[in-house]
């Protein structure tokens, strides 16, 4: 029986190459989730073609102010649940970052700040291991 995995959840798939400087992040090294994520040591963020994830998230509107910024931040925690960035070192740049791409793709200031208040208070489980998307198979009973 063929047998196909794949994960749920994702509302956005993206269509071109996406990359982005995030001068609140410097690394020591280059990290990378291959195929989809590549971190440089400088703060380059290239994000490939194909990668989804799931949009604003919560009580937020998926405006076009907000889809690079959550488009950045999904990249940046899904790193983190992956266990390729540290949370404690991590997070607040990642959060940071979400905040200043809103505002340069046209968010007003206020709703920023409600995003960035938004994800401090209530992001911190979105960058644990456990809420890693598990894989799932189809057919029914079929084993890969």
């Amino acid at each position: 029986m063929s047998c196909i995995a794949y994960s749920d959840g994702y509302e956005y798939q993206l269509r071109a190459d996406c990359r982005v400087e995030l001068w609140e992040l410097r690394l020591e090294r280059d990290v990378a989730l291959q195929p989809w994520l590549e971190l440089s040591g400088d703060g380059w963020l290239l994000i490939r073609a194909g990668y989804a994830w799931d949009g604003p998230s919560g009580p937020a509107i998926d405006t076009p102010s907000f889809m690079r910024g959550s488009l950045v931040h999904d990249a940046l925690y899904q790193l983190m649940r992956d266990g390729v960035l540290e949370e404690a070192l991590h997070r607040a740049p990642a959060d940071q970052a979400l905040r200043r791409l809103c505002i340069e793709d046209g968010m007003w200031r206020l709703r920023a700040w409600w995003v960035y208040q938004g994800v401090r208070l209530f992001g911190k489980p979105h960058a644990d291991p456990e809420l890693r998307k598990p894989w799932l198979r189809a057919p029914e009973g079929c084993t890969p």
